[in-house]
């Protein structure tokens, strides 16, 4: 089915999709001649993209890390979806579902930079890795390293596989203002044994939104073996990269942060020939061993949803890939610079431009994060989220590319007078 063959699809059962962002279109047409770096600072140009978003007014919504809403055209599309499946009910199911997930991971592996037959489209960043973790075939005495700032649930699934098989896992700590990339690529490596099988690394930091050198640890990790496995959670859609480019051996991410597709959806990424090597979690047998497919058995799935993902792709791809990443960096400079250096500011992400984009991590040293996180929501009605751990403390900030600048000097004078 080619990609005419996939539109026609839907129009076929009698629902009209609704036009795709014409404000967008309007907008567009209007910065053709600028560059990425000067359309993030367009303000302009911003606020019309924010009249696609149907914003609460309770609050300033800076904790999109967690969930970034979808545009109104990439919802409706979604909607549209869910009427069309239940209008065809099983007949799409036994029919054209499979077709149509076929374009659809040649689509998000297109702007994944990967072979389509190298990726599956799961439900979550921890669905993707916990499969990896899961199916490998561990014996007592192999070793993991992992950091302790990487996300909890796919530490617990290396705790798990430590009580079932006996692996050793070995937590390292990633400073948050390192001096260089090879600072971070020498902590891995010294973590490194002759029994180390897997080293999982973030791309980029789920709580401070550190970026890490992907490309430098992996090669490093290589050359002594030892297959690596990436957290993107934050990563797709959010900074320009192609994975074949990371030169990892797995990959997972969620494509209902900054790709903005509705919730339930990500992709598993495993280079071709490792596939084999994978045990799948579920018993699904009608796949061969070296194909991914094997290891995506979830039973029956919201395919409306998966459907979605080729309009979050289009609406993704209007905004340019360049010109969002540059945005989500502006935005988070332009609060971080103002308060970097202020007294009892306690920031918890890097300064230098290519180890952050729009993610970054601020605390109050005079103030417990929960207690920052309440008081910027009830006093300022500001949303974030708290981080307290052993080597983060404080609220990680996320705006999205709706956010303004006006929203962020609000946020800026929270902060100078709770720091006061």
């Amino acid at each position: 089915m080619n990609k005419r063959q996939f539109i026609k699809t839907f129009a076929a059962t009698g629902m009209s999709l609704p036009a795709f962002g014409k404000n967008l279109d309007t907008a567009l047409n209007r910065i053709t001649s600028q560059t990425p770096v000067e359309v993030a600072a367009n303000e302009d140009f911003w606020a019309e993209v924010r009249k696609d978003y149907k914003l609460k007014p309770d609050y300033i919504n800076l904790e999109n890390g967690y969930y970034s809403i979808a545009p109104q055209p990439t919802l409706q599309h979604f909607l549209g979806h869910v009427q069309d499946v239940n209008l065809e009910g099983s007949y799409y199911m036994r029919t054209r579902q499979f077709d149509d997930k076929l374009e659809l991971r040649k689509k998000l592996a297109a702007i994944a930079g990967c072979a389509h037959e190298e990726l599956v489209i799961t439900r979550n960043t921890t669905e993707s890795l916990d499969t990896v973790i899961a199916g490998i075939d561990w014996k007592a005495g192999d070793e993991a390293i992992m950091a302790e700032q990487d996300y909890g649930a796919m530490l617990d699934m290396f705790k798990l596989q430590a009580r079932r098989y006996g692996i050793i896992n070995k937590v390292v700590s990633v400073p948050n203002n390192p001096g260089s990339d090879e600072e971070i690529v020498s902590l891995y490596e010294k973590a490194i044994t002759p029994k180390t099988r897997l080293l999982m690394i973030c791309h980029m930091i789920n709580i401070t939104g550190h970026i890490l050198p992907v490309k430098k640890i992996c090669d490093m990790a290589h050359s002594k073996g030892v297959e690596v496995m990436v957290d993107g959670a934050h990563a797709l859609a959010h900074i320009n990269y192609k994975i074949s480019d990371l030169g990892c051996d797995y990959y997972g991410s969620s494509l209902h942060k900054w790709l903005s597709v509705p919730l339930g959806t990500g992709l598993l990424y495993v280079k071709k020939e490792k596939i084999a090597g994978l045990w799948q979690m579920f018993g699904d047998m009608g796949y061969k061993d070296d194909d991914i497919r094997k290891l995506n058995h979830t039973g029956t799935n919201p395919v409306h949803t998966d459907l979605t993902i080729a309009d979050a792709i289009t609406y993704y791809e209007k905004i340019g890939r360049d010109r969002k990443e540059a945005r989500l960096r502006y935005l988070q400079e332009y609060w971080t610079r103002q308060v970097r250096h202020l007294p009892n500011i306690v920031m918890n992400t890097p300064a230098e431009s290519h180890r952050a984009c729009g993610i970054a991590n601020v605390g109050i040293a005079t103030m417990k994060p929960a207690d920052m996180a309440k008081t910027l929501l009830t006093k300022y009605k500001i949303w974030t989220v708290a981080i307290d751990s052993p080597t983060v403390k404080g609220c990680r900030i996320t705006p999205n590319i709706y956010t303004s600048t006006k929203e962020l000097d609000t946020f800026v004078k929270a902060l100078k007078e709770l720091a006061a």
